[in-house]
C-alpha cells in the first residue's frame, strides 16, 4: 500500500488508479471494515489524526478530483464528500523521499512524466498535508 504524501498530480496513469485502488482499501480498514492491513504503517499518520476516517475521504476526494479532471471516471460515491476538513503532517525528507521513488517508477513507466517531475523545482505535498522539518517519516518501509 502506497499512500503518496505528494500530490496526486504528478502520477502517471497507473500510479492514480493504483492510489485510488490502495486508498479505498485504507478506507475499509480505518472503518472497520476489514481484517486485513490493520497495522500498515503507511495508515499511521491517519490514525493519529482527529478523525481518520474523514482524513481518508479528504484523501481521496483529491484524488478522485485529479482523476477527473484528467477525464478518468473514478466513482465518487465510495467515498463521502462531507466531511470536516482534516490536517496531517509530512517531513519534507519524507516527500523528498517520495519524489525519488516516483521518479524511479516514472521512468520507465513514463519517461515525459518522469522528466516533467525532475523539471519541476517545488514539489506540492497531497493537499491534506502540512510540510514540516524533518527526515523521512519513521514508518516508511524503504525496499
Amino acid at each position: 500500500m502506497r499512500l503518496w504524501s505528494l500530490h496526486p498530480k504528478y502520477l502517471d496513469v497507473k500510479g492514480i488508479v493504483a492510489l485510488w485502488r490502495e486508498g479505498l482499501l485504507a478506507k475499509h480498514v480505518l472503518e472497520g471494515r476489514t481484517k486485513g492491513y490493520t497495522n500498515h504503517p503507511q495508515l499511521a499518520r491517519f490514525k493519529a489524526c482527529q478523525d481518520p476516517v474523514a482524513a481518508i475521504h479528504q484523501y481521496l476526494a483529491v484524488v478522485c478530483i485529479e482523476a477527473e479532471s484528467r477525464g478518468y471516471h473514478f466513482d465518487r460515491s465510495k467515498i463521502s464528500w462531507n466531511v470536516t476538513p482534516q490536517t496531517l503532517s509530512v517531513t519534507r525528507g519524507q516527500l523528498q523521499y517520495e519524489v525519488a521513488h516516483l521518479y524511479a517508477k516514472l521512468t520507465t513507466r513514463d519517461p515525459v512524466r518522469a522528466q516533467a517531475l525532475q523539471a519541476c523545482k517545488r514539489i506540492a505535498p497531497h493537499p491534506i498535508f502540512q510540510l514540516v522539518k524533518g527526515p523521512m517519516e519513521s514508518w516508511e518501509q524503504i525496499s
